[in-house]
């Protein structure tokens, strides 16, 4: 027998992946006028209540700029991006906009996850050993017989996160739940809610 569970899940975290790029004929102003652009965004993060241990620069680079067949740069770009854990959805929007007139100017990626995922992926693995049960007694009696001890059971489980590009979760479920919603504070975002699934193939023997 299979069974299949889903539970969703209001998010409360949101990962974001964002960009500070600037462009100058001198890589020394290029440089500095990107640090100085990072040194904004880190301040308004911190004064807007995001940890230290919740930002991360996660790439740094570095690139002249060639027109044509020109042996020498025209332009040097300075790359910096910044990983960013936001632990109040609420204020997801008003964090993301401030950094973008703060000086980030390209948004890579936005994930939102739940904190207790275990939590969850426990509860939906219940659910999906239930509906298989039910659906073993159901069919032992139909048949006449009864259901027996398990002898073999496998699972799977996924889900738990989704970003803007991607919507993880499941086709088809035998059970589903849904667990908490978020009221941000600025009406014109909306977060949904995430999935988490399991499914379970569990044998029977018949008695």
């Amino acid at each position: 027998m299979s069974g299949s569970a889903e539970i969703k899940v209001a998010p409360d975290e949101i990962d974001l992946n964002v960009e500070i790029e600037t462009r100058h004929g001198k890589l020394d102003v290029a440089k500095r006028e990107n640090d100085e652009k990072i040194s904004r965004v880190l301040v308004f993060l911190r004064n807007s209540g995001v940890a230290d241990k919740d930002i991360q620069t996660d790439f740094i680079g570095i690139r002249p700029h060639f027109e044509n067949d020109s042996k020498s740069a025209r332009v040097y770009s300075v790359e910096k991006t910044i990983g960013i854990k936001i632990r109040r959805v609420g204020n997801f929007e008003a964090i993301l906009t401030g950094m973008l007139t703060n000086g980030v100017n390209t948004v890579h990626g936005i994930q939102f996850k739940t904190s207790e995922l275990r939590k969850h992926r426990d509860g939906a693995r219940q659910l999906a050993v239930r509906a298989a049960r039910e659906k073993a007694d159901a069919l032992a009696a139909e048949l006449g017989v009864k259901r027996g001890r398990v002898y073999q059971i496998t699972e799977n489980s996924a889900g738990g996160s989704w970003t803007w590009a991607r919507n993880v979760g499941q086709v088809m479920q035998n059970a589903s739940q849904s667990i908490g919603e978020v009221d941000p504070a600025d009406g014109s975002f909306s977060v949904g809610q995430i999935s988490v699934s399991a499914t379970v193939n569990v044998s029977f023997l018949i008695e």
